[in-house]
């Protein structure tokens, strides 16, 4: 074998790498940057397909610190999942950035190429969808639009099949004393819970005394920084589709601005944002 070597420049920076592991190789950027292959001369098709593919990047990290921020309350050591979550939050607002971006696209530029995305859509995100899942909004019909994808369609049931990251907060919170209702008791993680007086309470006593309850009010605020982002990720989504395709149909035939805007409406966390009304 030919004998390889790291040249070494005066000031102490590489000049050349002759086998060994590159930056290149470790990332594996050739793989990474053959991936754009727009199907149009479009120029703004390139920027289209970048912004969606490090969103997924994005999502695949956030998936990755849910579980494991997950985990770590689970099994009563909520300090590591503060970090995890912290981090989370702090993606969104990276995915958030990311429409600037796209906003700079033109009704006219995009319309240039929407023609080469036939049915393909946002909206048939999976890991958007996990993400969804994994954070306690739980609706067993947006499995359909993976049905076709049996490895798909198994992880995202396999999600539903265990606790939320929500649950599981309520779970540390029963775990810590406080009543917690019928969400002591639940069995069927597959559907969104429902609101419940008593995590309300239960909540309100966190909030009511921060110094006796820290770890508790720690994780509940960085469950709401989490969402915070989410949602202002949802309302740019939504004025981001507006500004460039009004209140056209989207690819993958949902209705649109119509239908994001209805997202908006949802609340991860309902009794978290509830109690700021009753202290």
């Amino acid at each position: 074998m030919k004998h390889r070597s790291w040249k070494v420049a005066p000031d102490g920076t590489g000049t050349s790498l002759e086998g060994g592991m590159s930056y290149s190789d470790y990332l594996h950027l050739e793989r990474v940057l053959d991936a754009q292959r727009p199907l149009s001369d479009a120029h703004d098709e390139l920027l289209f397909i970048i912004q969606h593919q490090v969103s997924e990047l994005w999502m695949k990290l956030a998936i990755h610190e849910i579980r494991s921020a997950m985990l770590a309350i689970r099994h009563d050591e909520p300090e590591p999942a503060f970090k995890m979550l912290t981090r989370v939050a702090r993606i969104f607002e990276q995915l958030n950035n990311a429409w600037d971006v796209l906003r700079t696209m033109t009704p006219s530029e995009y319309t240039e190429f929407r023609g080469s995305l036939g049915r393909s859509s946002g909206f048939q995100s999976w890991q958007y969808r996990a993400v969804e899942f994994l954070a306690g909004n739980r609706n067993p019909a947006m499995l359909e639009p993976h049905a076709h994808r049996g490895e798909v369609a198994a992880a995202l049931e396999a999600i539903l099949s265990e606790p939320s990251l929500y649950d599981e907060a309520l779970l540390y919170l029963g775990r810590n004393g406080f009543d917690i209702g019928a969400d002591q008791r639940r069995a069927d993680w597959r559907k969104t819970r429902s609101e419940s007086p008593e995590v309300l309470a239960a909540w309100k006593a966190v909030y009511a005394s921060p110094g006796k309850h820290w770890m508790l009010y720690e994780l509940a605020e960085k469950l709401v920084d989490f969402e915070d982002y989410f949602r202002r990720w949802r309302f740019n989504h939504v004025t981001t589709v507006e500004r460039i395709i009004g209140l056209k149909r989207g690819t993958g035939g949902t209705a649109g601005v119509s239908y994001l805007r209805k997202m908006l409406e949802v609340v991860l966390f309902p009794e978290l944002w509830k109690v700021r009304t009753e202290l």
